[in-house]
């Protein structure tokens, strides 16, 4: 199946997919831009050209497992997502992703600018790759 999973922030929202084997999970782009339309708008359209068959939104829980506003946010997000483009839109529990893309890219020497314009892209891979895992687990088929 073929996955596109987003990690959707204020200012910037990472997005990365896998083929239809399921294979890995690739890092796409990051859209940097304020307007919520604009990003679902600019991520139905990749969704379209990718044949995306899944969305995944990442949703940023609280450590407690509570909601927050944040995860509000991402929760209409995802709803807009799936009026748009059709196709079914899954939250995943987010929780520490954007602190491990920061870990993996300050081992790897990513410093400053360049982090902050890749780091969403780097969550929204964790969050696929956490997804994938989870559908290998439970023995879900490609």
């Amino acid at each position: 199946m073929k996955i596109l999973a987003v990690d959707y922030g204020d200012a910037r929202t990472g997005l990365a997919h896998c083929d239809s084997y399921e294979s890995i999970a690739a890092p796409l782009e990051t859209i940097s831009d304020w307007n919520r339309d604009r990003v679902a708008s600019s991520i139905s359209e990749m969704a379209r050209s990718l044949g995306t068959e899944l969305i995944i939104v990442g949703l940023p829980v609280n450590m407690d497992g509570s909601m927050g506003e944040r995860a509000m946010v991402c929760q209409e997000f995802s709803e807009l997502l799936h009026s748009l483009t059709g196709l079914p839109v899954e939250l995943r529990d987010e929780r520490l992703t954007t602190v491990q893309a920061h870990g993996i890219l300050s081992r790897s020497n990513v410093r400053g600018k360049k982090r902050k314009a890749v780091v969403d892209t780097v969550a929204a891979v964790l969050i696929l790759e956490e997804y994938l895992d989870y559908r290998r687990k439970k023995g879900i088929k490609p």
